[in-house]
């Protein structure tokens, strides 16, 4: 990660009694955009009520807040984009304070201080902002300002590892402290001069979407190498020890407790800590392997033999890339540091932030305020909103106004701004999978939304605005008002003229299939049912839209609720909506595959056949797919009209050729052996084979390990083919975990199976081995046979070892 500019500006705005709200400075330069804007995004109403409080809003959204100076539209250097944010957005933080003053008018001073970043993780710069904003009111100068840009752009981030998409879905479903370490020292290696020769250049910027860098290709190198030299030392121990057991021992090997050094199988990491004093990968883990780690439970000599082999020292020199200068705290960040006024401030930088998710949202915040038993949604259905009736879960309709454009307002009546801007914040994220599927939400957001601009950003179509004053309640402009303060949703009266539907653009009649395996059961009929359906709902009528208690977006609800409940973290949430997200947008592929034709957003829907693979979502039985695609039908038509779906289907272009693992739908086949009932042999077969022919390089590992999330169990659906009643499909498996076991992350993912499959797989790794050095060992020492043939009885003698 470069040390480009990580502040663009620093503004300073103060509350004049008399002329109102006042830019006082901008540094360091003027932004070019309307003044009294900025200072009234920077005061918001009701602040004087606030002690403190902490606001966001965008700059270049619109051309009433675009900038004019070139200075802050540079093309994004951070590294931390992931290549499509086209809009250029200025991030920004603001921190208002008010201070009582019996000597001044009004009796207190009201100041607030801003900076604008292309960073959005703009949360690690809360610390300094309030030193600044401290220095100015002891001190109110410019020269504040100056200290605080300067201390912010001199910030190191060059040791910061840029992480491809895959690699940032993989750290965020992982409570591993220490996922990819061996990027933290393979930055540090490269940035650090060496003896041999000048340090390499800096790895250049990798985009989400693309999952390759130099320093990567580097790593896998030094990591191969360092695996050659090990099996070299090894080799005639290996070979030595593997004789004298087949010598000693008939029929196949069976490992006990304590006949392996492997990390693997025993699962132990208590020693992990013992190998941060050395980047090496010999002496540090040869200890591990042998047991010396702290809490290692003894093992025998053995355990450095050949019943160790990769599994003992190779498999855990994996695990050891730590700097030398001691253990990362967390890998999910990168620790740095802020210098201001002699004091040191720690800054923790998030590693895995998409730019759709904007400061530190809170997802669970936002779904126990909607989620509460005061929390109602009024006002009449929708077939975007509603697509399970009035049972409609209050999330899942504000999910809908999202994906559909839907104008969305957060109404927090006498609360702080910084509240609403959250909440606003936290359905993007919403809306986009967490930031990982969909886009398009940031770029029509205003955290902070006034009477100031109104006309503005009431004119973005889609807008998703958070609000303090309750005059927006009366207004028409909206489609969807949430109120934090009491946890209601209110429909617009008049959504049905400013959002109609119109089923009927492509199908005719709606919802029959070009396939015909949908009838036309859904929960909607023409243009005059839809307009029925509103006006009855609007009169207190039973509506035509069905509403079905059990529907499979209240059971995903009711989960995520039970979770919350049950002290699961912000973690885990995000990273179920996300997988929700993904599943809609792969259930639309089919609905358009079904309807309109070849689908340009996701794989085709084709089932395994004739030695091919399948592809597409994937449903339990032919009646769960027409119920499903039947309810989501009036959202997904509603997505479709969005810039969000034109988004998504220019990044899943881009993936069909950007991907390391190419040629077939990788997340079917996880949902085969995840979910699939009565799988054929060739099947299974065919997976696993392709899967150890397209997974090899270490981008096509993390691509692979991103659809095995730990909350699902990691690796567990592959592992069952250790247990296969085919041997060419344990073989295979073996093969595969081999593969993964290549490398740290893989390594890591394997480490975390349980100990009866990580048995099975050293036990079945083991044989493996066994077998070919048996061969290798026939290959040396060929039998008597082929050299003695004069008679058939000599032949069969020395076949027999006569």
């Amino acid at each position: 990660m470069s040390n480009a500019q990580h502040c663009s500006f620093v503004l300073l705005a103060e509350f004049d009694i008399d002329r109102g709200a006042q830019l006082t400075y901008q540094f360091p330069q003027p932004l070019g955009t309307d003044e009294g804007l900025l200072a009234n995004l920077m005061l918001p109403d009701g602040a004087e009520k606030q002690l403190e409080d902490w606001t966001i809003f965008f700059l270049n959204q619109t051309p009433f807040n675009t900038i004019a100076p070139v200075l802050a539209l540079e093309a994004d250097s951070d590294g931390v984009g992931n290549g499509d944010d086209h809009t250029g957005l200025l991030y920004v933080l603001n921190l208002v304070r008010t201070k009582h003053d019996k000597t001044v008018r009004r009796g207190a001073v009201v100041k607030a201080m801003a900076i604008c970043t292309r960073h959005p993780f703009i949360q690690i710069f809360k610390p300094v902002l309030l030193m600044a904003l401290d220095d100015y009111f002891a001190d109110p100068s410019q020269e504040c300002l100056a200290r605080l840009f300067d201390a912010i752009n001199s910030m190191d981030m060059s040791g910061a590892p840029t992480l491809s998409r895959y690699e940032k879905l993989v750290m965020r479903t992982s409570e591993r402290k220490d996922i990819f370490a061996e990027k933290f020292v393979a930055q540090k290696a490269e940035l650090t001069p060496s003896s041999h020769g000048p340090a390499k250049a800096q790895h250049r910027k990798t985009p989400s979407w693309d999952s390759h860098s130099d320093f990567e290709d580097s790593l896998v190198t030094r990591s191969r190498e360092s695996v050659d030299r090990d099996r070299s030392m090894q080799d005639t121990t290996v070979t030595n020890a593997h004789r004298e057991q087949h010598s000693h021992t008939q029929g196949q090997y069976s490992p006990t407790d304590t006949s392996f050094g492997s990390a693997v199988w025993v699962g132990d990491e208590s020693g992990l800590d013992q190998v941060s004093q050395s980047i090496g990968m010999t002496t540090s883990n040869a200890n591990y392997a042998s047991g010396s780690g702290r809490g290692r439970r003894s093992t025998d000599a053995s355990s450095n033999s050949s019943h160790g082999f990769a599994y003992g020292v190779q498999a855990a020199s994996a695990t050891s890339y730590f700097p030398a200068g001691g253990m990362v705290k967390d890998t999910h960040f990168f620790q740095t540091s802020i210098a201001y006024k002699g004091h040191t401030l720690p800054i923790k930088m998030p590693l895995s932030t998409f730019p759709e998710e904007v400061g530190d949202y809170s997802l669970i915040q936002l779904i126990q305020t909607f989620s509460s038993p005061i929390a109602t949604v009024t006002g009449p259905l929708h077939p975007h909103l509603h697509n399970n009736g009035s049972l409609t879960h209050p999330i899942i309709v504000l999910f809908n106004a999202l994906i559909t454009g839907k104008r969305i307002i957060f109404l927090g009546h006498n609360r702080p701004a910084g509240q609403v801007s959250s909440y606003v914040l936290s359905a993007c994220a919403l809306g986009s999978g967490s930031g990982c599927v969909l886009r398009g939400f940031i770029e029509r957001a205003f955290p902070y939304a006034n009477l100031t601009n109104k006309e503005e950003w009431e004119s973005i179509p889609g807008y998703i605005a958070g609000v303090t004053n309750p005059i927006f309640e009366h207004g028409n402009s909206w489609d969807l008002l949430c109120d934090v303060g009491t946890g209601r949703m209110v429909v617009n009266k008049d959504i049905h003229i400013s959002c109609p539907v119109n089923t009927q653009s492509s199908l005719s009649p709606p919802l029959i299939m070009r396939t015909g395996t949908l009838k036309a059961e859904s929960s909607i009929g023409s243009e005059e049912d839809i307009a029925r359906s509103g006006k009855e709902a609007k009169d207190g009528q039973k509506s035509e839209i069905v509403a079905k208690a059990d529907s499979s977006d209240n059971l995903f609800i009711e989960d995520i609720i039970s979770a919350i409940s049950y002290h699961f973290g912000e973690g885990l949430v995000r990273a179920r909506f996300m997988e929700y997200v993904s599943r809609f947008v792969r259930l639309a592929a089919r609905y358009e595959e079904e309807v309109l034709g070849p689908t340009k957003i996701g794989y085709p829907n084709i089932p395994f056949r004739d030695g091919h693979l399948g592809s597409g979502i994937s449903f339990s039985d032919d009646a769960a797919a027409m119920r499903e695609l039947a309810s989501n039908a009036n959202r997904i038509e509603g997505w479709r009209r969005t810039n969000s779906y034109h988004y998504f289907q220019q990044d899943f272009d881009r993936s069909l050729s950007t991907d390391p693992i190419q040629g077939f739908d990788v997340l079917h086949q996880i949902w085969r052996f995840r979910l699939a009932k009565n799988m054929s042999d060739s099947e299974v077969d065919l997976i696993m084979r392709t899967l150890v022919e397209n997974v090899r390089t270490y981008d096509q590992v993390v691509e692979l390990l991103s659809f095995l999330p730990p909350h699902h169990g990691g690796l567990l659906p592959l592992s069952f083919g250790l247990f296969h009643q085919q041997e060419i499909i344990r073989e295979l498996t073996v093969e595969l975990f081999n593969q993964l076991r290549a490398h740290p992350v893989g390594y890591q993912f394997l480490q975390a199976l349980n100990h009866f499959h990580r048995y099975a797989y050293v036990r079945l790794a083991h044989a493996k081995d066994s077998r070919q050095q048996q061969r290798e060992q026939n290959s040396l020492y060929p039998p008597v046979s082929l050299f003695n043939s004069r008679t058939p009885s000599n032949r069969s003698e020395s076949s027999l070892g006569g």
